[in-house]
């Protein structure tokens, strides 16, 4: 039986698709034999006060003297430092990254891609890059600029600016205001006098939006490597926010975020505001302070200014751990002559999906969220 010129032409057809499909599919596993593995290592970071009953700092400690749980599960510390001290790296990378690989959760902080196929990137190279992502702190200034702020607005902004120069710990610092409104003053920069500068031409608003600002502050600051802390200055309560308080203190622990709290004697006029500031600085590792004078203010500042100065930082590789949602950090001290001392850091943290990109910008001047 002959077979008709179209059904030959077809048979023709399948034959070259079939007899092409094991080339297709020994190509396709050579080229997924040469591609470069992709080791993506998350760090979790914690920024720990150590204090004596009389509140002075504890300094010269040593990582063998800290203890670290997550939801009980005893962690390894990574890399180490002592305020403005350098960063010790303590765990080999490349030993951890392959034991922690079942845990494909993402940390809040301090995260580093780690990207085969870059030209003259050794493995060193990227371990020395990690060590210097943890050095040195950005500090995030956010103004109230509302309506409370009419009578003490000058006596503010000079605190603030003494604060601002006075930071030398700081390698970058970026100036924000609020009322209704968020607005970016001042980029994060190491320019201490474009930050002055930003202070100086604030101007006051209308209504206070503070956690809606404060959220965008969090994201913002969540955006960039190694250490971070927030320092807020608000003369009164909130009335103006969409955002509740307690999803600004649970990002801010999952970023690491520290919150600082300074608030005059307006905002103790509505306990709930004095509740929640104490609250948030404490969830976060922050300090909350309530100045009844220019004078307290400046002491406030100059608190934060040491507070920051004298923290350990410290990072672990998560161990393999099945909870994606709320993780517990616990940190103790060793020893029983350490007992005595107190300690302040976050709480925990919150694995988010999302991972951190170079790429990534902060929003336009002046945002808000929708009300």
């Amino acid at each position: 039986m002959r077979l008709k010129p179209t059904k030959k032409r077809n048979l023709l057809i399948m034959a070259l698709v079939l007899g092409l499909l094991p080339l297709s599919t020994f190509r396709t596993t050579a080229q997924q034999d040469t591609t470069r593995l992709h080791v993506v290592v998350n760090l979790v970071q914690l920024n720990v006060a150590v204090t004596d009953n009389k509140g002075n700092y504890v300094t010269s400690l040593h990582p063998s003297d800290f203890a670290i749980t997550e939801d009980g599960i005893s962690e390894k510390i990574a890399t180490f430092e002592e305020g403005n001290g350098p960063t010790a790296r303590l765990v080999d990378i490349t030993a951890d990254a392959g034991k922690n690989g079942a845990d494909e959760s993402v940390s809040a902080e301090g995260r580093s891609r780690m990207q085969d196929g870059v030209p003259g990137s050794s493995l060193e190279d990227r371990l020395e890059t990690l060590s210097s992502t943890l050095a040195g702190s950005n500090v995030f200034i956010l103004f109230d600029t509302s309506n409370y702020m009419y009578r003490g607005f000058v006596f503010a902004q000079d605190a603030i600016a003494d604060f601002v120069r006075s930071l030398e710990s700081a390698d970058k610092i970026s100036f924000y205001s609020y009322s209704r409104n968020l607005y970016r003053a001042a980029a994060l920069t190491s320019d201490r006098s474009e930050v002055v500068r930003g202070v100086r031409t604030s101007v006051a608003g209308d209504d206070a939006a503070l956690y809606n600002s404060l959220l965008l502050t969090v994201q913002d600051a969540g955006q960039y490597p190694g250490r971070k802390a927030i320092v807020v200055f608000s003369n009164g309560p909130d009335n103006a926010s969409t955002v509740p308080p307690e999803d600004v203190a649970e990002l801010a622990q999952s970023a690491g975020i520290p919150i600082y709290m300074i608030s005059t004697t307006e905002a103790q006029l509505q306990p709930v505001s004095t509740a929640v500031f104490d609250r948030m600085s404490a969830a976060t590792g922050g300090k909350a302070y309530f100045a009844k004078s220019w004078r307290d203010e400046k002491n406030a500042f100059a608190s934060i200014r040491d507070d920051l100065a004298h923290l350990y930082s410290f990072s672990y590789y998560p161990q393999p751990n099945p909870n994606r949602g709320w993780r517990s950090i616990k940190v103790q001290l060793v020893g029983e002559r350490l007992k005595k001392y107190h300690i302040r850091t976050r709480k925990g943290y919150r694995p988010r999906t999302n991972r951190f990109s170079a790429g990534n910008e902060p929003a336009p001047a002046s945002e808000s969220l929708p009300h």
